[in-house]
């Protein structure tokens, strides 16, 4: 396997780094200061105006839907080839939306993409690839245990030309946008089918349906993630036309797996470019403190945190790069152990790396001063999204158990 970067990607790398530097990066402080007026006037889940300048530059440069594979609707990058470029991206808390490029839309585009029929290509997903509207992912409950996709217990019951569906989910990532207007929701169709894997079904689901109801937004570590945002919803006997229907009954745990593949290593990509960014914000810290005499650089606990920091993100990297590859050339089902391999080591790596990083600056780490405690929240949090380390762990156990049991 060849990880050398092809000229086509290297040519792309320059460009998306040139608009990080040049626009993302100069561009974050104003955000911040947007979305904090328009809080103060109670338009916490209004578009941030910055954010749609970005937007417009980057369709115009052609860095437009970059994530989308093997599809001609998307910039025909494998995954292998949009991995750096997503690390880049991932630089910046800001840096994935302005090209498109952010969850839970992605997941949700190329699952419309895979899975969807022609009308729903029309009615959905051209506006997502457009950026004319965004989405939402309804899969997590708070009754169940929700690690197994299986426990989920919402019903989604067939009446006449509708399917009429009840149930509440969290973390519904995009639901307090008011540019959501869809939903792509997860529940049961066949609950006494004997097979565990075959009841479930997904379902796109418009927002402005009458019976669906945001409860609540659910702040992450005291981060609301304005305008994105994560809710909790209620649907109370929402109908929805059959013709909604993903792939058809029973299908739902073979969606969620197709995918929360490339979710997972989205995830991984962009954690990857935190963690060199807060590498370097720390480097810079420790060159610039002197503390008992010397600069804090020339500690030995310094160094060995600073070398720890390199293999660790140099090893998540190759990782990475290795899942990517085998996504494309065996498919996402082959590669089920490798994806969740990175799956674990990338959202470890952050929180340890993050974790070294506010050590070094001390009590200026644990304030919002240099995004060090967002971005320990954030990789806190991946620990959980798309499923914990442990259901990981487990997967990549048994798989690895296969080789050495006896047929």
């Amino acid at each position: 396997m060849d990880f050398m970067y092809t000229d086509k990607v290297n040519t792309l790398r320059k460009q998306v780094d040139g608009f990080m530097q040049e626009q993302i990066f100069p561009a974050e402080k104003v955000f911040k200061e947007q979305l904090e007026a328009n809080r103060q006037s109670g338009k916490t889940w209004e578009p941030v105006p910055v954010m749609e300048e970005l937007k417009k530059k980057a369709k115009a440069a052609g860095l437009w839907n970059m994530f989308l594979p093997h599809s001609e609707r998307g910039a025909g990058l494998t995954n292998l080839e949009y991995a750096p470029l997503c690390e880049l991206m991932g630089r910046s808390p800001i840096g994935s939306e302005p090209f498109n490029c952010s969850a839970p839309d992605t997941g949700n585009m190329e699952t419309i993409e895979r899975y969807g029929n022609a009308e729903h290509k029309e009615r959905w997903l051209k506006p997502l690839l457009a950026g004319e509207i965004r989405s939402a992912f309804a899969m997590t409950e708070p009754a169940v245990a929700s690690s197994d996709a299986t426990n989920i217990e919402a019903s989604i019951k067939r009446d006449g030309g509708h399917y009429v569906i009840n149930g509440r989910k969290w973390w519904t990532s995009g639901a307090n946008d008011v540019r959501c207007k869809v939903l792509v929701f997860m529940g049961k169709t066949n609950p006494d089918s004997p097979s565990r894997h075959n009841q479930q079904s997904m379902i796109l689901v418009p927002m402005d349906l009458p019976g669906i109801k945001v409860l609540r937004h659910l702040p992450v570590f005291g981060y609301d993630d304005a305008p994105h945002g994560h809710a909790e919803v209620l649907f109370e006997n929402v109908r929805v036309p059959v013709a909604n229907l993903l792939l058809g009954e029973g299908r739902g745990f073979e969606i969620s797996q197709g995918r929360l593949g490339p979710g997972r290593i989205h995830h991984c990509m962009r954690a990857i470019g935190v963690a060199e960014r807060t590498l370097a914000k720390m480097c810079e810290r420790v060159t610039s403190r002197v503390a008992f005499g010397q600069p804090i650089s020339k500690q030995s606990v310094t160094m060995e945190r600073i070398a720890e920091a390199r293999i660790m993100i140099d090893q998540c990297r190759f990782l990475t790069l290795n899942a990517a590859y085998m996504m494309d050339t065996v498919g996402n089902k082959v590669a089920a152990k490798e994806i969740a391999m990175i799956k674990v080591a990338a959202p470890n790596m952050l929180c340890k790396v993050t974790d070294m990083a506010i050590q070094a600056f001390g009590a200026a780490g644990i304030c919002d001063d240099f995004g060090l405690s967002s971005a320990y929240a954030h990789a806190r949090t991946l620990r959980l999204a798309d499923g914990p380390d442990e259901v990981h762990r487990n997967s990549i156990a048994k798989l690895e158990l296969a080789k050495y049991i006896k047929k």
